[in-house]
């Protein structure tokens, strides 16, 4: 048995897992980029390459406004949300482009299964049900969806709402970035970091992932 499997085993079965969306579910990075960069363009600003910082996907159009005080300073801010979702990726046939490494979400259909994402909601179910995965989750909860955005647990609490299974240690909280372990330690929940690097020393002091996997297969196939 590997360590991920022992620490999952100590921790028990999960009855609910949240997961992440974007690069954790499906890799989506492109269509993020171009978004960002539809809005920086649009204030002569140099755009984000993949090279750059990592923390960089998790921003949404309610987030980007820290990334362009300047020119929104000038009465900009109004034109955000309409830039960014208006970009050419930001579209139905977004999805398609979309590479999956999750295999099938259905794998773990004895667990209750949900999404939240800082993707503005009516886009990511439009992507979700673009290639057929809205049916494996109780709820898909997105940006602008609930009163404040992840990493708040607001969006936590509506995506489990009705589901009969309330935040807690029997919950986890999938996602390969900061800011979903963080939102997992504020709901109440366990953080399962997923991505294909082991956290660094240090790297999430005070909001450590109880478990690391390289991918959703492979925190399917601890149960397997």
């Amino acid at each position: 048995m590997n360590d991920a499997a022992v620490r999952t085993a100590a921790l028990g079965r999960p009855r609910a897992i949240v997961f992440d969306w974007d690069n954790t579910l499906i890799d989506n990075w492109p269509a993020i980029q171009d978004a960002q960069n539809h809005v920086f363009a649009h204030f002569g600003m140099p755009p984000w390459t993949l090279e750059d910082p990592p923390a960089s996907p998790r921003l949404h159009a309610r987030h980007l406004s820290g990334h362009v005080r300047r020119p929104l300073a000038g009465g900009g801010r109004g034109l955000l949300r309409p830039l960014y979702y208006g970009s050419p990726s930001r579209d139905a046939d977004a999805a398609a482009r979309c590479r999956g490494h999750a295999g099938d979400p259905g794998a773990a259909a004895d667990f209750v299964l949900a999404v939240v994402s800082n993707k503005k909601g009516d886009y990511l179910r439009r992507e979700a049900a673009h290639i057929g995965w809205d049916r494996f989750f109780h709820r898909i909860v997105g940006a602008f969806d609930a009163r404040l955005d992840k990493p708040a647990p607001e969006p936590v609490d509506m995506a489990l709402e009705d589901c009969g299974v309330e935040t807690g240690a029997d919950v986890w909280f999938a996602g390969d970035a900061d800011i979903d372990l963080e939102c997992a330690r504020d709901a109440g929940c366990v953080g399962v970091l997923v991505r294909a690097e082991p956290p660094a020393e240090g790297e999430f002091s005070g909001i450590e992932p109880a478990v690391h996997v390289d991918g959703c297969l492979a925190l399917c196939k601890l149960w397997c």
